[in-house]
């Protein structure tokens, strides 16, 4: 707590798993926010919630988590997966395949893309490749195929809804270097830019199991191209959690909010609270990792996997993210998680991600739920 009785701490809240289940809100969550705004319904601790899903925009998710809530949540509050998508200029003058399901078109619109073609209006402009569903296939080919633009960048938003469609016309379209309508004579490798988002290889839904996510298509993607091909598949860009510059443009939204709700000072500890080790807690430790190798060493640079990823970040990053001192993870109980089912040996971290240390999934503190996280947090910062 600052002398000014204000906040000097941010929280990062997952969504499912952590507030809902499928569309349910858990019943921990409803009286737990009312704790987080003033008597007027406005935020009084800087609050930026941080999903994985990637099939709304931002407004649509905010206005969603305002009726789930009962408070008002804005969209400068929400961190999409696709969200830091928004940074990466250099593909949106591209002509890109996109892939997933809800409103994707829209999405990439308004994250800057201005050329995009979808996997369903590419089905239509090469029905002959679709050969799966013996009731879908089509013997006559498209008379404009050889007029079909090249494909120069692939953008995955999220788990599309015909798998065996968008495997095989991806596969396809890495394999011919963006020119479907043309004979492959050889493979062209490096393949055409990939960039993907949501690493989730699980997520909580109404159902007492865990449900297969994103991830699991990447998965799919990943072997059969290797398969195939014999090559590894290529990640131009992986977003969403754990990938650290999400946590950065959350960090950067949480200070944005803090400055908005009249906090002068800075924002020393960011908490993240969700309930998957291997994408919410693998993700705020990457991250707090990182603030302490730049407390440490005064860096200027952001690291993901070795690849320099500071020129995305917008001119004005370093003048607020190195003051930060920590990131805590929080696990919760009420989603992904189950004691004694998930295992240290298991793998369930994105391949690009691999090998972790263990310490890594380890989460800073286990609660029960997130007004167990949110009892804890207050605690912690002497807050009231």
């Amino acid at each position: 707590m600052q002398e000014d009785g204000k906040p000097a701490f941010g929280l990062l809240f997952d969504i499912d798993g952590v507030i809902v289940r499928g569309k349910k809100v858990l019943p921990s969550a409803l009286e737990s926010f009312k704790r987080l705004v003033d008597s007027e319904g406005r935020f009084r601790i800087p609050t930026v919630f941080v999903t994985n899903a990637g099939n709304a925009l931002r407004h649509e998710k905010a206005e969603q988590l305002s009726c789930w809530l009962e408070i008002e949540v804005n969209e400068e509050q929400v961190v999409m997966a696709h969200s830091p998508l928004r940074m990466f200029q250099q593909y949106h003058n591209k002509h890109v395949l996109i892939s997933g399901q809800g409103p994707i078109v829209e999405i990439a619109k308004n994250l800057g893309f201005k050329k995009i073609v979808t996997i369903d209006q590419m089905r239509n402009a090469f029905p002959l490749l679709d050969a799966v569903d013996h009731k879908r296939r089509i013997s006559v080919p498209c008379t404009f195929e050889q007029y079909f633009p090249r494909i120069e960048a692939i953008v995955l938003f999220g788990e599309p809804v015909r798998w065996e469609t968008s495997l095989q016309l991806l596969i396809d379209t890495l394999m011919t270097d963006g020119m479907l309508a043309h004979p492959v004579s050889h493979l062209v490798y490096p393949h055409i830019p990939l960039l993907a988002c949501n690493m989730d290889l699980q997520w909580m839904a109404e159902a007492w199991m865990p449900r297969f996510g994103h991830g699991a298509f990447l998965l799919c993607l990943e072997n059969l191209y290797k398969k195939v091909t014999g090559h590894n598949l290529i990640y131009t860009a992986l977003v969403g959690k754990p990938s650290e510059i999400t946590y950065h443009h959350a960090h950067h939204m949480v200070v944005a909010q803090a400055k908005n709700i009249g906090i002068d000072h800075c924002v020393k500890r960011l908490y993240a609270i969700g309930d998957n080790i291997y994408t919410d807690v693998f993700g705020a430790n990457l991250y707090d990792c990182y603030l302490s190798r730049r407390n440490i060493q005064g860096s200027k640079r952001i690291v993901n996997k070795e690849r320099n990823i500071e020129e995305l970040l917008g001119s004005d990053s370093s003048e607020w993210d190195h003051v930060a001192e920590s990131c805590s993870s929080i696990l919760v109980q009420t989603g992904v998680y189950s004691e004694g089912v998930q295992s240290g040996m298991l793998d369930h971290s994105p391949r690009d991600f691999l090998p972790v240390e263990e310490k890594l999934r380890a989460p800073k503190f286990t609660v029960e739920n997130v007004s167990n996280a949110i009892d804890l947090i207050f605690h912690k910062e002497g807050f009231h």
